[in-house]
């Protein structure tokens, strides 16, 4: 299948790679980053999250995995009303989201599985939108992570950026520096990636994981006073490359894999 010109990614001859809570270098073949697709769903008000979860749990996620797609599922930490459920594509490449999307339309036991959602009745709505984000992961992070079964939090944070030179700056500051330095206090990468296409951009996304929110603040307290983060920060080329930083913390609902 061909691959849309404006996901192609390029041939990288050395990268950083996270891996077992080190930083390993492998060669980031051109293909092999993970391409991530979150989805935000808006429930109605007072809807329940169980219709969604039999979707995803019982026709998205045996799809997925048949394609060596990996889900996550998350609900607010905040528990808001009317409630939010994020849902989270890990795809091997950008190839296999254009393949998942085909067989979505085309996948008989897929289409067997989803009847019950796909046949719900306009006064019977589950959700009022959602909102779709297409991203590429770091070439220093290739491929997510998975958390520990400890992990009780998420932490997903946007960084918007001025300009598209600030917003590549500031992936070349996690790239080259900053990543060692978030594993190396405890702030757990689950994926880092570059917003393609979505409500914020130029921007950039990624999720962290805690055992707690106690573990959460004590290591980003860590991660502030260190002397690594008090230099790189002020280092000119790093200078302005994020204008806005929205975060929500998350929980992983029961049928997560992630």
């Amino acid at each position: 299948m061909k691959r849309r010109s404006f996901l192609k990614t390029s041939a990288i001859a050395g990268g950083a790679a996270l891996a077992s809570g080190t930083i390993q270098a492998q060669t980031v073949q051109a293909g092999k980053k993970d391409f991530y697709e979150l989805r935000e769903y808006q429930l109605t008000g007072g809807g329940s999250k169980g219709p969604l979860k039999n979707y995803i749990s019982e026709a998205i996620i045996p799809l997925a995995n048949s394609l060596g797609i990996k889900i996550g599922a998350f609900g607010e930490f905040s528990l808001e009303d009317p409630p939010k459920v994020f849902i989270i594509f890990a795809y091997p490449d950008s190839e296999t989201f254009f393949q998942f999307q085909n067989e979505l339309l085309s996948n008989k036991t897929y289409l067997t599985n989803a009847k019950p959602y796909l046949e719900l009745p306009p006064d019977k709505l589950i959700f009022t939108r959602y909102e779709t984000y297409l991203m590429e992961a770091f070439d220093g992070i290739p491929q997510f992570k998975t958390p520990e079964k400890s992990r009780g939090l998420f932490e997903l944070r946007t960084y918007e950026s001025y300009n598209e030179d600030a917003a590549r700056r500031k992936i070349e500051m996690f790239n080259k520096e900053e990543l060692p330095l978030f594993e190396e206090v405890g702030l757990h990468p689950v994926f880092f990636a570059k917003i393609l296409g979505g409500k914020f951009m130029p921007a950039l996304m990624y999720m962290l994981w805690f055992d707690d929110m106690d573990e959460r603040e004590k290591n980003w307290a860590k991660f502030i006073s260190s002397d690594g983060w008090n230099t790189m920060k002020n280092k000119p080329e790093y200078a302005n490359t994020v204008s806005k930083v929205k975060r929500i913390f998350l929980t992983p609902l029961d049928y997560s894999q992630i």
